[in-house]
């Protein structure tokens, strides 16, 4: 999905480039995070990632996992970040037309789910040792990587924002356009599906509410209301 970069007027007619602030709180950059590390993980990653929407699925997981993460201090970034950026790399192993099968609705693969998850650990473990990454960190990120998808409870709060940030991605705009193309679904009933497959199965406080305002925003997306409007 494309996000609208450039204004398409400037109806106050005024210059106000001065007043707008180089930084601000919730505004987040990838590549110096853990100084620079995740920059150097992306491009061993990426070439992982190119199925199912994975790539940009990653980045937004990614930006999630880090607002999560303000809200608990008590976690190790350097494992939940390395861990929620290669989270989904195995799933370059697993035979491209049966990938949507592993989580299709009303059936669903656990067998491809569990090949993929290790897989990715397989593959997160070279990655992590070429990033110079090993030790008893990497032995923890390999360790939520496998199982992010089939275990249904947390090892750790590290492992708890990783599955957040996971599913809450369901809930974004890119999300619900991925999940509208992968099963044939109007935006109401992908809206409906994620939410049921989102919203019950979180672990943080912080993303329960993130999911429920993303879900809000969107439903009033879908109100007769304001597809009236005229506006994007």
């Amino acid at each position: 999905m494309s996000s609208k970069l450039s204004p398409a007027a400037n109806c106050l007619g005024r210059d106000l480039a001065s007043h707008v602030p180089s930084e601000a709180e919730g505004v987040l950059s990838l590549g110096e995070e853990l100084g620079g590390e995740l920059a150097r993980i992306w491009p061993l990653a990426v070439r992982h990632l190119r199925v199912r929407s994975n790539d940009a699925h990653t980045l937004y997981a990614v930006a999630i996992a880090r607002s999560l993460l303000a809200a608990h201090p008590e976690a190790d970034a350097s494992v939940v970040l390395p861990a929620i950026m290669l989270h989904d790399v195995g799933w370059s192993e697993v035979p491209p037309d049966e990938v949507l099968e592993a989580i299709a609705p009303g059936g669903g693969r656990p067998d491809l789910v569990l090949l993929h998850e290790k897989e990715g650990a397989r593959l997160a473990s070279g990655i992590l040792s070429a990033a110079g990454i090993g030790g008893e960190r990497a032995a923890r990120i390999l360790e939520i990587i496998d199982g992010h998808d089939s275990r249904h409870e947390a090892l750790s709060i590290e492992d708890a924002i990783v599955k957040d940030a996971d599913k809450t991605w369901r809930l974004t705009p890119h999300g619900l356009d991925t999940v509208m193309d992968w099963f044939g679904l109007d935006r109401a009933a992908a809206l409906r599906l994620c939410s049921s497959r989102v919203h019950a199965h979180l672990f943080t406080d912080a993303a329960k509410a993130l999911a429920r305002g993303l879900a809000a925003i969107e439903s009033a997306n879908l109100w007769d209301e304001r597809r009236a409007l005229e506006l994007p």
